[in-house]
Parts: C-alpha cells; sequence; structure tokens
C-alpha cells in the first residue's frame, strides 16, 4: 500500500511540473517548430538534474526534521505554491498568452530548460521535505518530461492546445495543491 502512496505522489508531482513542458510543446506544435530527439534530451536531462538537485535539497531539509513535521511543512509549502499558481491565474483573468519562440539552437534548449527547471525548483524543493523519494521522482520527471514535449507537440495544432494552453496555469496549481494535502494527511 505505501508503493501505491508513493507512486501517486510521485505522479502528481510529475504532472504538476510538467504541464508548462507540454503547454511549450503544444506551442511549438502550433508554430511548426520541431524539437529532435537530442534537443528533446537536452531539455530533459537538464530540467530533471535541477529538479533532482532541488529534491535532494528538500530532503537533506528534512533530516532535522521530523518525518511527520517534514510532511506537513512540504505539504503547506507544495499547497501555497499550488495556490499561488491559481491565483495568478486569476489575477491575470485566465489570460496566460500562448507560449512562443522556437530552440532552434542547443544553447536556446539549454536556456529553456534551465527556466522550466526553475519552476520545478521550489515544488521540488518542497516535495523533498514532504518525504517525495527524489530517485524516484527525477526518473519519473524525466519520463514526464519526454513524454509531454512529444504529446505537447502532437495536441499543439489542435484545439486541446488552446483549450490547454490558456488553463495551464491553474491545472498545475489545481495539482500542486492535491499533492500537498496528500503529502499533508499522509
Amino acid at each position: 500500500m505505501a508503493h501505491l502512496g508513493t507512486g501517486l505522489a510521485v505522479l502528481l508531482f510529475v504532472a504538476a511540473c510538467n504541464l508548462d513542458t507540454l503547454i511549450l510543446a503544444m506551442g511549438y506544435g502550433v508554430k511548426g517548430i520541431r524539437l529532435s530527439a537530442g534537443r528533446r534530451l537536452v531539455l530533459s536531462a537538464v530540467t530533471t538534474l535541477v529538479t533532482w538537485l532541488s529534491l535532494i535539497l528538500g530532503d537533506i531539509a528534512a533530516l532535522v526534521l521530523t518525518a511527520r513535521a517534514g510532511a506537513r511543512l512540504g505539504g503547506v509549502v507544495l499547497v501555497g505554491i499550488g495556490l499561488w499558481f491559481v491565483l495568478d491565474w486569476l489575477r491575470r483573468a485566465g489570460g496566460g498568452g500562448e507560449p512562443g519562440g522556437g530552440a532552434a539552437t542547443l544553447w536556446e534548449c539549454v536556456c529553456l530548460a534551465a527556466a522550466l527547471a526553475v519552476n520545478n525548483a521550489g515544488v521540488g524543493a518542497a516535495a523533498g521535505v514532504s518525504g517525495l523519494n527524489p530517485h524516484w521522482a527525477a526518473l519519473g520527471n524525466f519520463l514526464a518530461t519526454l513524454a509531454a514535449l512529444a504529446l505537447g507537440y502532437r495536441l499543439g495544432a489542435g484545439p486541446a492546445g488552446r483549450l490547454l494552453g490558456k488553463y495551464a496555469l491553474p491545472l498545475s496549481g489545481l495539482l500542486l495543491i492535491l499533492l500537498g494535502v496528500w503529502e499533508m494527511l499522509g
């Protein structure tokens, strides 16, 4: 049963961390900008490295906290970040805009990956403090990033791209709130 809980927590974590990646790839699909397999690997590796490091930092912070206090603290931070995402979306009245620009060079892919990874860093640290396994979460993030890039490109040209692009921020926020509550109650 514990494995089911860990699996669900990792699934929620990687979903919340990769909605922006999915939306970015949808923007590329809409514009017809392709990312080669090598570029997708670079994006996935860089975002996963930063995410893993933030999970490790959170895991280290958890060493000085009791397991229950760490789970509660991490859960509260995840809920706070999720609420921030939802409130930010509401503040902008849902006008998040469409992702733009392409990643034509390797350097642009690394910079783009770093920007995506910054979004994951705070979430990763909070999830690490709450006890999420950094290795499983990082592996899940790597695979989810690869999948989000491929799926996003395919969805980008259709109506799903416009709809998800508009609601990516609140959906990600709700996933983080759900993960935070899960960790606090766990």
